[in-house]
């Protein structure tokens, strides 16, 4: 049999109705490699599958089975297209080890970095600027000593850290986008440009048939991937109920490794890392932490961790406003903080708006004792 065909099997077995992950890997179990699934006949298959079933598979595809069939092989056949099954030496051993791996996988890049040691990243779609520099920073430290960063190229954290691991200097890391729709169906569509890059540095991946669109209940599935890739789990920022919440207790599940950064006791963002923390998760300051965790081996001299607070001197001046409520400017500004230390600059390149306007609003908010000025100059939101 050819590769080929072998390999419509394979896809035939993921496509079939009624043919989840759970009773798939039953099948292959028991008969084998897909393929001597579909020969089998009815009778062997109903020992394992109601009637109807069985015969859904002794017969030929249906003709929509056969289409997407066929635009897949479509599909394969450009550049940088792979399609990766649970016997195929390109399986990652690591997800492959898990109780739920994936039966195959839709590769975009480069499928080589399916095996390099990775660390996932994940946190708030909403995050704060210090959030995001926190994980670019972390990703771009761990790229830099090897690792391949593993997230799933949501908006905040997620597009931070593979930001971060871009950036890293070449040959060294690389960066694993796992989606949560079909490979050809890019999700969120803002982050196109981010999703090419990747592809060129390293991958991105999908369990799910082409075309299928972003639905809710796949995220977390899509999850239990990011954590069964990685040999450790970094919660940059998180609220109570949050989606990478459920990335780490996945990996927590799985044997692997969570950290969690801390966080302002005033920040949402910090609370559902600061309840990870309570549960067992190691507290890290530094990239380096992870590296020596992971490893056993000190990280270089390169510090890279939280923007540390330094504590507030005589510059600002506190003044009580019992009646004073932030405009919608003033609201925005703080919510963008969030509660790390920031500069000026930083503030006015993520707002878009000029200095003399941004100097306005952290006055009136420093007066009200919503921020302070650090001795660095930099501001930090304290209510």
């Amino acid at each position: 049999m050819s590769s080929q065909e072998e390999l419509q099997a394979w896809l035939r077995l993921t496509l079939e109705p009624g043919v989840g992950p759970v009773t798939a890997r039953q099948l292959l179990a028991v008969f084998g490699l897909p393929d001597q699934v579909f020969a089998a006949s009815v009778g062997q298959l109903m020992k394992y599958l109601p009637q109807k079933l069985a015969l859904q598979l002794a017969t030929a595809p249906e003709p929509a089975i056969q289409e997407l069939s066929n635009k897949t092989f479509e599909w394969l056949a450009r550049p940088g297209h792979y399609i990766v099954t649970l016997a195929d030496p390109l399986y990652p051993k690591a997800l492959f080890d898990t109780h739920d791996p994936p039966i195959l996988l839709y590769v975009d890049g480069r499928p080589e970095v399916l095996a390099m040691p990775a660390i996932a990243m994940v946190g708030a779609r909403n995050a704060t600027l210090g959030g995001s520099d926190n994980a670019r920073a972390f990703a771009k430290y761990l790229a830099g000593q090897g690792w391949c960063v593993v997230s799933g190229l949501a908006h905040g954290i997620d597009a931070a850290a593979h930001e971060g691991a871009l950036a890293a200097p070449a040959g060294t890391g690389s960066t694993i986008a796992v989606m949560g729709t079909g490979i050809n169906r890019l999700y969120p569509a803002a982050n196109k440009s981010l999703a090419l890059r990747i592809r060129e540095q390293g991958a991105l991946v999908s369990e799910l048939p082409l075309d299928t669109p972003a639905v809710v209940h796949q995220f977390p599935r899509r999850n239990r991937i990011v954590a069964g890739l990685s040999k450790g789990v970094l919660v940059v920022e998180a609220a109570k109920q949050s989606g990478s919440l459920i990335t780490a207790r996945l990996a927590g599940e799985m044997g692997r490794e969570v950290f969690a950064i801390p966080g302002s006791i005033h920040s949402p963002l910090s609370r559902g890392c600061h309840a990870l923390i309570r549960q067992g998760a190691k507290l890290v300051e530094t990239a380096k932490d992870i590296q020596e965790e992971l490893t056993g081996v000190p990280g270089n001299n390169v510090n890279v961790g939280l923007i540390g607070a330094q504590k507030a001197g005589g510059q600002s001046r506190p003044i009580p406003a019992e009646d004073f409520t932030p405009s919608p400017e003033q609201c925005r500004l703080l919510e963008r903080m969030g509660f790390e230390p920031l500069s000026l600059d930083a503030l006015v390149n993520d707002l878009q708006i000029d200095v003399s306007q941004a100097t306005g609003l952290l006055l009136t908010l420093e007066l009200a004792s919503y921020i302070v000025r650090l001795n660095d100059g930099r501001y930090q939101r304290v209510r």
